[in-house]
């Protein structure tokens, strides 16, 4: 019988143990509009609503649906720790709250994370363990006025352009573990093409003399290869898996393989004390000239810009059905991979993606940071704690082979003047912090806009003219060494010089359609909002993008574009779908105008 649990399914498929425990449903909850709640009692009472986790407050599936600020919240639920987990601790996991959370545990307060995006975990041990009740606490802080990375969220009560109603509190599952008290960390895999081998880096909780880590890999014909290393030397115990010729097998777009990986802590009498799976796939990225190549060969990179917003339950997947149903529809039309944009998406759809062959470029929640004479006008001004968040999401998504590229900021905009400001310095921190945690992908320093780090990996730009002789004009000059780069106002430029990197347009297009938002004498909605002026019917539409698209495949020093976008996205209607998901094009004729060759595909 399915389970009637919201979001059942275990939220890090990449390291999974038996013995774990969803606690999505029903909480007690509380609004907290002016954050007196500490002082009120709230930590040490019950409270007054109910609303269903994972789902954000603002979101209709929490059964809350405040869409008002919410300056802090607060949840509590008890739950009873499997008395089989004897001997063992038990580990609370949170997959993300946004944005400040205090946690306590029977009164005692457990773990405190700031960042809106990334997990978080506090181990129970000496609070509560097998057999117990643990009183389970949250206050979700999220000030309107905040200095935080937000993404996409509308800073104003309505939505408007391209911000969209805000997420609060939790919005990802919240979990259990069982592990033993010497156990192990999760495993960085690193695939390495060229040597046919996967290098694994598995942290242990504590080195104990004599003990041993031991991995095995395994495809579907059974163990590949298996290798072990003492655990007693190194906080992250180094191992090699090298496969054997004959079962070496890629992971590509056409050919998604991936391998099992089971990791296993052995004491010193050969008995194994901590077991977890993970799976992984063979993969490179690299970079010739202009060219970025995955497995050594000219894939284009035909991407979408994916929002990751539900009408029902906003950033939050509202099933795992759905979460794979947006990368099946992005597929259909054509697309091979999307920048996931202005959130750190659930590690879910980071596995779909594995499974699929799906590209992604790994990105930040930051859109809107930026300053342009060095005052701190926006409170989504980048600062040390968005390397901290962003380094929490670079390490938790380090081995997905569907990753093939980092890009930490959006559309920062300083201008080039004689000051250094702030977010320079964190622009170099954020690319800095990438490359050393990090060596196996590129880095692009920022998506569009200012490139202020010379040595970023990859140059981009985002571009929404809806004219395509004039785009085509705009981009000619990449096949002299001019790339076109945006910029700033009185058309200063906002970036270092272009020097020979891989270019993409990494936006394009956003055009304006949603037949229900014209009027009989063709005026819009003042609430609908797309680039450029909104096509007058379907076969505009199709000639636009059409003309838009040719001009990018037709440019063989471009390795890829990302259209804007997969859905519309509330009041923003230039999606290929509608924001139920519905269709409103010919998706098989969008497939077909994108899937021709590229002139970049040269083998």
């Amino acid at each position: 019988m399915p389970s009637t649990q919201p979001r059942p399914e275990h939220p890090r498929p990449q390291f999974t143990r038996p013995d774990w425990l969803n606690l999505n449903g029903e909480w007690q909850f509380e609004i907290d509009r002016s954050d007196s709640g500490l002082e009120r009692g709230l930590r040490d009472r019950d409270l007054a609503q109910r609303i269903t986790v994972p789902f954000a407050p603002e979101s209709k599936l929490s059964g809350i649906e405040d869409v008002d600020f919410l300056e802090a919240v607060w949840y509590r639920t008890t739950v009873t720790i499997p008395a089989d987990w004897t001997g063992k601790d038990a580990v609370l996991h949170f997959q993300a709250v946004d944005h400040d959370a205090t946690i306590w545990v029977n009164g005692v307060e457990v773990v405190r994370h700031r960042g809106g995006f990334t997990p978080f975990s506090a181990n129970l041990a000496g609070v509560a363990g097998p057999g117990d009740e643990a009183v389970i606490v949250v206050r979700a802080r999220d000030s309107r006025y905040g200095v935080q990375a937000r993404g996409k969220q509308t800073q104003t009560y309505f939505n408007y352009s391209c911000l969209y109603t805000r997420t609060t509190g939790i919005w990802q599952t919240v979990w259990l573990e069982a592990v033993p008290s010497v156990h192990l960390g999760r495993p960085r895999i690193t695939p390495d093409v060229a040597g046919s081998a996967f290098h694994l880096a598995v942290p242990v909780s504590a080195n104990k003399a004599g003990w041993k880590v031991r991995a095995i890999l395994s495809d579907a014909d059974g163990e590949v290869v298996s290798a072990e290393v003492r655990a007693d030397l190194d906080l992250a115990p180094r191992l090699v898996l090298a496969i054997p010729a004959d079962r070496v097998r890629l992971w590509d777009t056409s050919d998604p393989h991936l391998y099992g990986v089971r990791v296993e802590l052995v004491d010193a009498d050969g008995a194994v004390v901590d077991a977890a799976d993970s799976y992984a796939g063979l993969r490179s990225v690299s970079i010739d000239g202009q060219a970025v190549l995955i497995n050594g060969k000219h894939v284009f990179q035909r991407l979408v810009l994916d929002q990751g917003y539900w009408p029902e339950s906003l950033m939050t997947a509202p099933s795992e059905e759905a979460l794979l149903a947006d990368l099946e529809l992005s597929l259909a039309a054509g697309f091979n991979g999307a920048r996931l944009h202005q959130k750190v998406f659930e590690e879910r759809f980071l596995y779909q993606a594995d499974r699929l062959g799906y590209l992604v470029w790994g990105e930040f929640g930051d859109w809107g940071g930026a300053v342009a004479d060095g005052t701190q006008k926006d409170n989504q001004q980048p600062s040390a704690s968005y390397v901290t968040q962003w380094l929490e999401a670079v390490e938790r998504d380090y081995s997905h082979p569907s990753i093939i590229g980092w890009c930490p900021l959006n559309e920062t905009h300083q201008l080039l003047h004689d000051r250094i400001t702030q977010l320079d310095d964190v622009t170099r921190a954020m690319f800095l912090a990438t490359k050393a945690a990090d060596t196996s992908r590129p880095v692009l320093d920022a998506s569009g806009y200012s490139h202020r780090v010379p040595e970023t990996d990859v140059w981009d730009s985002h571009n929404y003219e809806q004219d395509p002789a004039e785009f085509a004009r705009q981009l000619a000059g990449l096949a002299d060494g001019t790339a076109w780069g945006n910029r700033g106002t009185e058309d200063r430029p906002i970036s270092q010089a272009y020097a020979g990197q891989p270019y993409f347009v990494s936006e394009f297009g956003g055009i304006w359609w949603n037949a229900e938002a014209a009027t009989a004498d063709g005026t819009n909605r003042d609430e609908s909002w797309g680039y450029g002026d909104r096509v007058a019917n379907l076969e505009e539409f199709y000639a636009r993008f059409t003309g838009l698209v040719d001009v990018l495949l037709d440019n063989p020093l471009m390795f890829g574009y990302c259209y804007t976008q997969l859905t519309d996205v509330f009041q923003e209607e230039n999606g290929i779908y509608r924001f139920d998901r519905s269709s409103k094009l010919d998706v098989p004729r969008i497939k077909a105008i994108q899937t021709r060759a590229a002139a970049y595909e040269k083998d």
